[in-house]
């Protein structure tokens, strides 16, 4: 599964009144798990830059005026993204600007919807915190994730922040996957300092009431609501997965 966790950074709000991507910023995820494949880069927008938008991200003219224009970066950046889901925090703003520019050199295709799945972490995170902030520095504060270093907007960086965000709304920890992986984590753990003594007596089993069934069932469905059907342990249900149980003996 690859993933795009992309961001950009704009000459003013809106494309519609001429305005022009000035830096995009991607960061590659494979089946959850960061890699080494980016794509950084400032442009040449031909056009001055809002002094609103300077506050915001502290990019100015004069720093852009030896930057490739769009169409020299376009191609390489559409076969980067091409095929990926591209996680954005507010799409429609970026997907906007990313598809105005396209346009404007005449591309042949009808947008990134066509070519890419398109996720808006914004939309999830207002469905999963209904009535709170939901912009980035929010979602960095509400799920643990440094953003000490966002003095300012920056694509690359802004986009390697959601991939945290979006990691931990969605899941959490990735590192550490059920199954096949379980032996080769072990690994690097020393297990001497978990042995279970000699002596030990076997573990009582107590079985679940049905009223503590009932609540296990009602607290997996207010997990898979919360996170959009991602609830690992229903998934595990509906694929017929029954753990082994191992017993434990003196």
């Amino acid at each position: 599964m690859r993933q795009i966790v992309l961001d950009t950074e704009t000459t003013g709000l809106d494309p519609n009144e001429g305005h022009r991507i000035i830096e995009v910023g991607c960061v590659e995820l494979i089946d959850r798990k960061l890699t080494e494949n980016r794509f950084h880069v400032y442009i040449n927008p031909d056009r001055e830059i809002e002094e609103g938008a300077i506050e915001v991200h502290g990019i100015t003219n004069q720093f852009l005026e030896d930057k490739p224009h769009y169409e020299d970066i376009s191609d390489d950046l559409f076969r980067y993204l091409k095929g990926a889901e591209l996680i954005i925090h507010n799409a429609p703003f970026d997907v906007g600007f990313l598809n105005a520019e396209f346009k404007r050199l005449n591309a042949a295709w009808a947008g990134l919807g066509i070519h890419c799945k398109i996720t808006d972490t914004l939309q999830m995170a207002r469905k999963m915190h209904p009535g709170q902030k939901n912009n980035l520095d929010a979602l960095c504060k509400r799920y643990y994730v440094d953003n000490s270093r966002r003095e300012l907007h920056g694509a690359l960086l802004d986009a390697e922040i959601l991939a945290d965000v979006y990691l931990a709304m969605t899941g959490g920890q990735t590192a550490l996957t059920l199954g096949d992986s379980h032996e080769e984590v072990s690994n690097n753990v020393d297990q001497s300092k978990y042995a279970i003594r000699a002596d030990r007596p076997a573990l009582k089993v107590i079985p679940s009431t049905e009223q503590e069934l009932q609540d296990h069932a009602s607290r997996l469905s207010s997990i898979d609501k919360s996170s959009n059907g991602e609830c690992v342990w229903l998934k595990m249900d509906s694929e017929k997965v029954e753990p082994e149980l191992e017993t434990v003996e003196g």
